[in-house]
């Protein structure tokens, strides 16, 4: 590749927090153009429903798109990102 070419792929990050905080690292992650699949599961339903809150308004305020894959798994992605969910 050459140098000031874009880069053709992203990095596909996947993060099963046990603790509020760690929602912060997805943020992080999409500013940083990878895309993040944010596993829930681990969680207790009212701490993950807050977790999911904070990095949706995160991703959100990066103008970056959110995705529900399954049924406490979703997936961020920055705005350059063509999603297809089929």
């Amino acid at each position: 590749m050459k140098i000031g070419q874009p880069q053709a792929f992203h990095e596909v990050l996947v993060i099963t927090p046990l603790r509020f905080d760690q929602g912060a690292e997805a943020v992080l992650a999409v500013r940083e153009q990878r895309i993040v699949v944010l596993n829930l599961t681990a969680m207790e339903p009212s701490l993950a429903q807050r977790t999911a809150d904070f990095v949706s308004g995160g991703v959100r305020a990066l103008d970056g798109q959110e995705h529900r894959v399954g049924d406490q798994v979703l997936l961020f992605a920055p705005a350059n990102v063509d999603v297809n969910l089929s």
